[in-house]
């Protein structure tokens, strides 16, 4: 019995997929619910099960093809290794592997013998066996003509399957000590550019950059991030200061947690916060829905469920659906400073940046903090200067003293 393989039911907003990857060749025994194949979408990759316990028959769509929904992927045999009927049992008198192979070998010896010590020469050099050359002499002797052209038609079959090398999904080309590398574009990296080419292209952007010091947070996590670990289960990092100053200070100012869709405005009376996640495939921005309901211990947990989802790629349509506003924490990797591109529709991101010990002044004498820069890129056709600057400076008071997280004031 044959089952198909079929393409997964793609999210409504996307239209086609790539079949990414297949973990299995033809003729590879496969468990039922084993991942066979992985479709990419311009979103999530999306992993195909086994339906069935058996051996893969055929590959219908190889890897870098375009998919829609229900399309055939493949097909599984699920007959098994001792299900035979009486027309698989070979007749006694059939010949053997080994008889037809010593068969051959006679075979080729008197063709070989046939032929002048001139041509049986030339074979054994060029390692070629005489029944695979057809001979044009008198009585279908091999000729040196004969030779010459199996060895061109070789030569010209060897030279077409170089380029279909050099053609492939991935090719290098060497010349003197330098190489280059070329590889097709991924759907979500093909997406992320398109994504990145319209926010700059259909908003007005503008940066706005403040510093915070980072002491206090520093110092908290010092004295509670032991205790917050093992009662909670996970550390206490900084993001999720980062988001509950964020969430406070979008209170404070609806316009940044608003969207232009059209010519009306939209203002969201909820704080779905994006968060920049860095993975395999590139980067993407999970949601972390009701911000403003969860506790400190709850957020870390969800971007610890959210990173481990990205990195292994599980994330689904609904992680990555939504957001209201988003927080990229490029400090991680080592940025001093950068401007940040928004994420669309929304009309604002912020970008947390590495922590550096600096001299500043404070209370007119010059002492050494960790600051940290703070950068906000904004839609300017929907935020005026006021409100980034106002938004801007909130989250900078909120997180150089935590107490007022907790207090909301």
């Amino acid at each position: 019995m044959t089952i198909e393989i079929l393409t997964p039911d793609l999210p409504e907003s996307v239209a086609d997929a790539t079949v990414a990857t297949w973990h299995k060749n033809v003729g590879d025994a496969i468990k039922r619910d084993e991942v066979i194949v992985e479709i990419e979408t311009d979103k999530v990759v999306l992993e195909v099960p086994a339906p069935h316990d058996g051996i893969l028959a055929e590959i219908s769509q190889v890897q870098g093809a375009t998919v829609i929904s229900k399309q055939l992927l493949g097909k599984i045999s699920t007959v098994q290794a001792g299900d035979f009927t009486q027309e698989t049992i070979k007749p006694t008198n059939e010949a053997t592997p080994a008889d037809r192979k010593s068969a051959a070998i006679e075979h080729d010896h008197s063709d070989a013998d046939s032929q002048g010590p001139a041509i049986r020469r030339l074979l054994a050099e060029h390692n070629i066996e005489a029944h695979l050359i057809k001979g044009t002499g008198v009585g279908g002797r091999i000729t040196r003509e004969d030779i010459e052209h199996h060895l061109a038609q070789r030569q010209t079959q060897a030279s077409k399957q170089a380029t279909a090398t050099e053609q492939s999904t991935v090719s290098t080309v060497s010349y003197s000590a330098r190489s280059e590398k070329r590889v097709p574009m991924t759907r979500l990296r093909k997406r992320i550019a398109e994504r990145l080419l319209e926010a700059k292209n259909t908003t007005a952007m503008l940066t706005t950059f403040n510093e915070v010091d980072m002491q206090p947070i520093m110092t908290l996590r010092k004295t509670y991030g032991e205790k917050f670990e093992k009662q909670h289960g996970v550390r206490l990092g900084f993001m999720s200061f980062y988001i509950k100053a964020v969430v406070e200070a979008l209170k404070r100012y609806p316009e940044i947690n608003a969207s232009i869709d059209g010519d009306d405005v939209v203002y969201h009376n909820y704080f779905d916060i994006s968060i920049a996640v860095s993975t395999p495939r590139g980067l993407v921005t999970p949601v972390i829905r009701n911000c403003d309901k969860l506790s400190m211990a709850d957020i870390e947990k969800t971007i610890k469920e959210l990173a481990e989802k990205g990195r292994d790629g599980k994330l689904t349509v609904e992680d990555l659906t939504g957001g209201n506003f988003t927080i990229t924490n490029g400090g991680v990797f080592g940025s001093l400073m950068s401007t940040p591109i928004i994420n669309p529709p929304q009309s604002a991101i912020l970008g947390m940046h590495a922590i550096k010990d600096r001299p500043v002044a404070v209370n007119c004498q010059v002492v050494i903090r960790p600051m940290m820069y703070l950068a906000l890129s904004y839609d300017h056709r929907l935020i005026d200067g006021r409100e980034s600057v106002g938004f801007l400076v909130a989250v900078k008071d909120l997180l150089e003293d935590p107490t007022r997280l907790l207090l909301e004031i």
